[in-house]
């Protein structure tokens, strides 16, 4: 767990790097609002398309050597963005970045493998809390390197670099987590690309509900990542030096809460209790953006929202591994990371086409509107969890 934490930190301060300087980089190329909500689809698809491959091809060859190949490819595409002189050149980096993000879904397999389902809440919480601390250190290092020129190339050569120095460390001192004969067993099963059987997978483990709720979170959490720079930009006047130093503290509130708070807030209210008033927090926070008047208001809504989806995804990838056995774990988190990218094509889409239409007010309601849903699947969830008297882990039908 403690090298598996310190390879996250790396690999998600390379992440963090790019999200402030994405919507400062894009324009100076020629591209319009809609072109930037466009290139994070972009690697939203890709990661869509390829997280059920990455998460099957763990549970076959093992967690290592895939995060080790996901990081190498994440070491790439940097560079390629740092090296970009033409808009379709981001495209392409973003896209190849996102072919190889399948770290995050492998990682919680891994997490998953090695707890036990007493505290497998507080190693999600880890997980979590590594990737807060890249989001820390990241956003703030990207704006910081971006200087007052706005130098995009030096903070996408160091995002390469923190990459590269994660699959070193991955290299060297990550074990591997999955049976050397489990791995054998899987390799007789199905092929690496099982679309069609998918659906029936899901339905099986009565996972297909549960699997939409990683897709409505990420819609959310992907509207506020596109729509907060350039909020802040047009009202405020703000780079991505201010943007960065923002989302840099948000990281700091996701570490604290995900690393040290999420394990007894657990213990004490359960994961369903909680994933309610979290997505609560997260609600109230997009309504308060919707109408806020004031720089204290704007960063504290989105404060309030960002904090309450930081604890969400732990307490879902929680509920999913109750669900799941050791043979096809890799498949389920990797359809799990995959759902979650199909949240981040829908988002900026979502938020741009309301923000062309509607302005800034509309686009936060939209948001807003989507995680209605979201809370009212966890408040019936509660509820069933309560009146069947199954406690805090979940089987089948979610």
């Amino acid at each position: 767990m403690p090298v598996l934490f310190c390879v996250i930190v790396l690999d998600l301060i390379g992440f963090g790097i790019v999200i402030p300087i994405l919507p400062f980089l894009s324009p100076t190329l020629g591209a319009d609002k809609i072109d930037i909500a466009l290139i994070l689809v972009t690697y939203a698809v890709c990661a869509g398309l390829c997280g059920p491959v990455w998460g099957r091809l763990s549970d076959r060859i093992g967690r290592k050597p895939v995060i080790i190949i996901c990081l190498a490819g994440a070491a790439s595409s940097y560079v390629l963005l740092g090296l970009a002189s033409e808009l379709w050149m981001v495209f392409a980096a973003r896209g190849f970045a996102g072919l190889m993000a399948g770290n995050f879904g492998v990682a919680s397999a891994m997490i998953a493998d090695m707890t036990t389902p007493e505290n497998r809440a507080r190693g999600m919480g880890l997980n979590g809390a590594a990737f807060g601390l890249g989001i820390v250190l990241g956003p703030v290092l990207g704006g910081l390197l971006s200087g007052p020129s706005a130098s995009f190339t030096l903070p996408c050569i160091v995002a390469g670099g923190m990459s590269l120095l994660a699959m070193l460390a991955a290299a060297i001192f990550l074990p591997e987590s999955l049976p050397l004969q489990k791995r054998r067993d899987n390799r007789s099963l199905a092929g690496l690309v099982p679309a069609l059987s998918n659906y029936g997978y899901l339905k099986a483990a009565g996972n297909r509900l549960l699997l939409s709720q990683f897709v409505l979170h990420q819609v959310a959490v992907s509207s506020v990542y596109y729509l907060f720079p350039l909020w802040m930009g047009d009202l405020l006047g703000w780079s991505a030096r201010e943007v960065g130093i923002v989302f840099g503290i948000q990281g700091g509130v996701m570490v604290i809460v995900q690393g040290g708070l999420l394990g007894p807030m657990v213990r004490r209210l359960g994961e369903w209790r909680l994933l309610c008033l979290a997505i609560s927090a997260l609600l109230l926070g997009l309504i308060s953006a919707a109408f806020a008047s004031t720089m204290e208001v704007m960063v504290g809504s989105v404060f309030l929202a960002m904090t309450g989806a930081t604890i969400c995804i732990p307490l879902l990838s929680t509920i999913v591994s109750y669900t799941t056995t050791l043979d096809s774990r890799g498949r389920m988190m990797g359809l799990t990371s995959a759902a979650s990218s199909w949240g981040r094509v829908a988002g900026p889409l979502l938020a741009g086409g309301t923000l062309a239409a509607v302005g800034y007010r509309g686009a936060w309601l939209s948001s807003a509107g989507v995680v209605s849903f979201y809370l009212l699947w966890a408040c019936v969830q509660t509820a069933r969890q309560k009146s069947s008297g199954t406690g805090q882990h979940v089987h089948r039908d979610a």
